[in-house]
């Protein structure tokens, strides 16, 4: 037992613990409210993920349960199977699935990967699910309820609602967000805010009647929901779709906040192990009705700065929050709407990336266009399609940028690289040998100009090019087809190539594809200054030289 956990900070793990439970418990009440299933579902979901993320995890201080990513995915889908008729069985199968996909993820070591997508994917798409979840809590602020599910409907009943107000809703709402937003630091540490304002709020709330509240929700042991499979395709692809959401959103939420408490801890996570942590979570929490979660970044922090390092701190915030529900879940009944609403509303308004968007314009513009898509797209298309063409385009950019640095690197010999033989065997023939020196690795975003680029650095004189490859440690097959042109075509304008430095791997490519078919015997050589005096020597007309450089330095083709 010693040897799975470690006991050397129990009295800090026990603290950060406590308060990270404490600190849950009126934000996954919020969040099982969102989600259409209930708040009690919100408390299950982060006892099973919390408790469970952090036992098989391998983040030892990350605090896990319901996120506002996690929920939003979750709530639509709730929203459009409800509506279908469809039981919970069938909603749940996508939590389930969802969990079993983020196992899969991490037995089969993709961690590494689901990390890298770009930083302005995941500020757009973060923000656009903080306004969203500003969005759907707009209307119950002011004591109504949102007709049908989505952004837009959310957004349409919003001027309906201020016109119409609940007086009282809204006044408890208003003292909500004051006390979350405005709760002074000091105070935070003995009462979080988000505490703190359900309680006033609550309290408010008894002596201004007429607020919607919770009502009856509830108590004891959750029950086994069995999930099942749809009969129908679209149904069917809607419960995958949601499942694979689930999945990839939950694994990046994770392992960004395991990056932050990496960064606070000075330690390492495994992010493989933490998916599997976080999968087996997930997959009980579906199995229980319950709804699914990720690391959670501010719970998290308040772990660590309260003492937490290890899983026995994920794991007692579980614990507490079982405490709580079971011993305290009637006084639930009497908590307003339009506190919880507060509640979600500092929440996206946390998620919103800020920090970013005031600082975006003195950055690079394609990073704030792609930013900006994303999150448009996350607020009114759908999160896979904005994660999907935010890494598209990203990719595409990058490529872009890497094939401008390619083509750069790659020129005429330098004078700054040449050795000083080097230089004057070229000016000694003024222009009628090229060097090109291909300066690093040459990838398929390069290639499609590459041809252009060569002949646009070749002087009409020039009869011998002497190709340096001493740098190019790979080829993909787009860039052994630009350079087949290229040598092609000084051969059709009675050029002769010699090349240099050419590399096993990079011989072996050129051969494969048959790119090497134009190029002449004898005129490959292991170093470039051999190449160079062979080159010179044949514009000059010093057969005899140039046979010796090549019966010396050449290389068998």
């Amino acid at each position: 037992m010693s040897k799975f956990f470690d006991f050397s900070n129990l009295r800090g793990d026990i603290y950060g613990g406590l308060t990270a439970g404490i600190v849950a418990l009126p934000l996954a009440l919020a969040f099982g409210e969102a989600s259409g299933a209930g708040p009690i579902a919100g408390i299950w979901g982060a006892i099973f993920v919390g408790f469970f993320a952090s036992l098989f995890g391998g983040t030892g201080s990350q605090i896990s349960g319901p996120t506002g990513p996690m929920v939003v995915v979750f709530a639509g889908v709730f929203a459009d199977l409800t509506a279908g008729g469809y039981g919970l069985s069938l909603i749940f199968a996508s939590v389930v699935l969802a969990g079993l996909m983020q196992i899969g993820l991490g037995v089969f070591r993709f961690g590494q990967y689901i990390r890298l997508v770009p930083y302005p994917v995941i500020s757009g798409f973060m923000s656009g699910i903080g306004v969203i979840i500003i969005a759907l809590q707009l209307s119950r602020l002011f004591g109504h309820e949102p007709e049908g599910g989505g952004t837009i409907p959310a957004l349409t009943a919003i001027p309906g609602a201020v016109m119409d107000p609940n007086i009282n809703a809204l006044i408890i709402g208003v003292v909500t967000l004051v006390t979350i937003f405005f709760w002074p630091a000091k105070l935070g540490k003995i009462v979080p805010g988000a505490l703190a304002a359900l309680i006033i709020g609550t309290v408010l709330s008894l002596f201004l009647s007429g607020a919607p509240i919770l009502g009856d929700i509830p108590t004891g042991f959750p029950q086994f929901v069995m999930p099942s499979l749809p009969e129908s395709t679209d149904t069917m692809l809607i419960i995958m779709e949601a499942a694979l959401i689930l999945a990839v959103l939950g694994a990046i939420d994770s392992l960004l906040t395991s990056l932050v408490a990496d960064n606070m801890t000075r330690t390492r996570h495994d992010s493989d192990k933490e998916l599997i942590g976080q999968g087996i979570g997930n997959t009980l929490a579906g199995l229980f009705g319950a709804i699914p979660g990720a690391g959670a970044t501010m719970r998290t922090v308040v772990n660590i700065r309260t003492g937490g390092s290890t899983k026995l701190s994920g794991m007692l915030h579980g614990v507490v929050l079982f405490i709580i529900i079971i011993a305290l879940s009637g006084l639930a009944r009497l908590i307003p709407h339009a506190v919880l609403a507060g509640i979600l509303i500092k929440v996206g308004w946390d998620i919103i990336d800020v920090n970013y968007i005031k600082r975006a314009h003195k950055g690079p513009r394609w990073d704030l266009i792609l930013m900006a898509l994303v999150l448009g797209l996350t607020v009114f298309v759908d999160l896979i399609t904005a994660v999907l063409a935010g890494v598209a385009l990203a990719a595409l950019a990058f490529v872009k940028q890497l094939a401008d640095e390619q083509l750069k690197a790659a020129k005429l010999g330098n004078p700054t690289t040449l050795t000083e033989e080097e230089e004057g065997l070229l000016d000694s023939v003024k222009g009628k040998v090229t060097l090109f020196d291909f300066g690093g690795p040459l990838s398929f975003g390069a290639a499609a100009d590459f041809g252009m680029h060569v002949n646009e650095h070749v002087k009409p004189n020039t009869n011998a090019m002497v190709l340096d490859f001493s740098r190019v440690p790979f080829l993909d097959i787009s860039a052994a087809r630009a350079i087949e042109t290229v040598i092609c075509d000084a051969k059709q304008a009675g050029r002769v190539i010699f090349t240099t430095g050419i590399s096993d791997n990079v011989a072996s490519v050129l051969s494969s594809m048959d790119a090497d078919h134009c190029l002449p015997e004898g005129t490959a050589y292991d170093d470039r200054i051999s190449a160079i005096r062979a080159a010179v020597a044949l514009v000059s007309g010093d057969k005899s030289a140039a046979n010796d450089d090549a019966d010396g330095s050449a290389q068998a083709s």
